[in-house]
């Protein structure tokens, strides 16, 4: 193959050396672990002026799309059952209400999630 039509990867590209100082270093490094990436990716990322998004904001987003998939579940049998579905016939009042708790207690965990973002 040509050498023209090669693109030149990351391993075989060019390497920046910037001096920064003890405390930047720190610094750096910090920001890129909460993030979750290599510290040569962040600082890429950063000079190409890319949004960071933390890896914790990530955890966060994880965890609600989990707790939403619970809501959605959750939210399907008290609709079958407000609709008096067959499948569902068998649950009794007590058992809905058991329901709407648990409904209420997924929404109070939703909310502490977002909170915390």
């Amino acid at each position: 193959m040509d050498n023209q039509n090669k693109k030149p990867t990351r391993k075989h590209g060019r390497h920046l050396r910037v001096p920064v100082l003890p405390d930047e270093e720190i610094s750096i490094k910090s920001n890129a672990a909460q993030a979750g990436l290599s510290i040569a990716e962040y600082l890429r990322r950063v000079g190409q002026g890319h949004p960071i998004q933390s890896a914790i904001d990530k955890e966060y987003i994880l965890q609600l799309s989990k707790i939403n998939a619970d809501m959605g579940r959750l939210g399907g049998l008290f609709k079958l059952w407000l609709t008096q579905d067959r499948r569902v016939a068998h649950f009794d009042h007590r058992m809905v209400k058991a329901l709407l708790g648990r409904i209420q207690t997924t929404q109070e965990a939703m909310f502490e999630v977002v909170k915390k973002l």
